[in-house]
């Protein structure tokens, strides 16, 4: 989708002043409106369905990790901000292959969890980015065992202040939120799989992840613990985001994709491959172009 000219903006942004001012002339009964008796609503800013330029924030998916070479990141094929053909990611959808390769930002590390978005958040706003992605959260449940998931509460205090360390500098940007993807089912998907299972056993996210095979009282237990986290992660991005005017969650969008195996990387039945990363540039560019945000 290409982006309208500078002088298309000036115009409209000129004629919907305009139209504001006269509906700010219309007169009640009597011939005048009095603010002692009239309340003037605040303006929903409008979202911008064509941001110009994007920094994405977030984990190893968002870094295209596994989706390429083993044990390596492949920012090319990000669904955020690489440039692969097959992706097609949301900076090419939004900017073309060109503005892509001019105006996208990567700021997602490998490993990284909620605490770490603050500091990604600086780093993007240095570019002064016109929308900020952000999918982040596994790691947090992917830990040796549930205890030490960070609890929902942390959860919630350091995406607020990774949100308010980007508004502090740029109130006007606008974010796009991803849900957690759903790992009981990436379990379900993986474990059909003989070599996935014995790439598990390096210890990827092995609090839902060990063990695959087993159904046991207690492995259940803990899968369904792990789960249950994820949701009330995904509670938490959708509430904090509905608080802010220019940010748009993608409706558990991600969590509810029925991926299948063509979607995971073959290299460890866990991260995106090329399809996978294309089908998330696919969910978030519906978001952001969307009229009205996800219900």
């Amino acid at each position: 989708m290409r982006k309208r000219s500078h002088r298309s903006r000036t115009v409209i942004a000129f004629a919907a002043a305009a139209a504001l001012g006269l509906t700010g002339c219309v007169a009640g009964e009597g011939g005048s409106t009095s603010p002692s008796t009239a309340t003037r609503a605040k303006p929903t800013p409008a979202w911008n369905r064509s941001p110009d330029s994007i920094a994405a924030v977030g984990d190893s998916i968002t870094r295209g990790f596994d989706a390429c070479t083993v044990l390596s990141d492949c920012p090319e094929v990000s669904w955020a901000t690489g440039g692969d053909k097959e992706v097609d990611s949301l900076a090419v959808r939004l900017l073309g292959t060109t503005g892509a390769a001019e105006r996208s930002w990567n700021y997602a590390a490998t490993g990284a969890r909620m605490s770490d978005l603050s500091e990604q958040m600086t780093q993007a706003a240095a570019k002064k980015p016109e929308l900020v992605t952000v999918m982040a959260g596994a790691n947090d449940v992917c830990r040796t065992s549930t205890a030490s998931m960070t609890p929902v509460a942390d959860f919630r205090t350091q995406f607020q202040a990774a949100m308010d360390t980007l508004r502090r500098t740029l109130p006007r940007t606008q974010v796009y939120v991803s849900s957690v993807p759903n790992l009981k089912r990436l379990w379900s998907q993986g474990r059909t799989n003989p070599l996935g299972k014995q790439v598990w056993k390096l210890g990827i996210c092995p609090s839902m992840l060990a063990d695959a095979d087993a159904q046991d009282a207690a492995a259940i237990k803990r899968r369904d613990t792990v789960q249950a986290r994820v949701e009330a992660y995904n509670k938490v991005l959708g509430e904090v985001c509905a608080k802010d005017q220019r940010c748009r969650f993608d409706g558990n969008a991600v969590f509810d994709f029925r991926f299948g195996p063509e979607q995971l990387s073959h290299w460890d039945w866990f991260h995106p491959s090329r399809n996978g990363q294309a089908r998330l540039a696919e969910i978030a560019y519906r978001t952001v172009t969307a009229k009205k945000p996800v219900a």
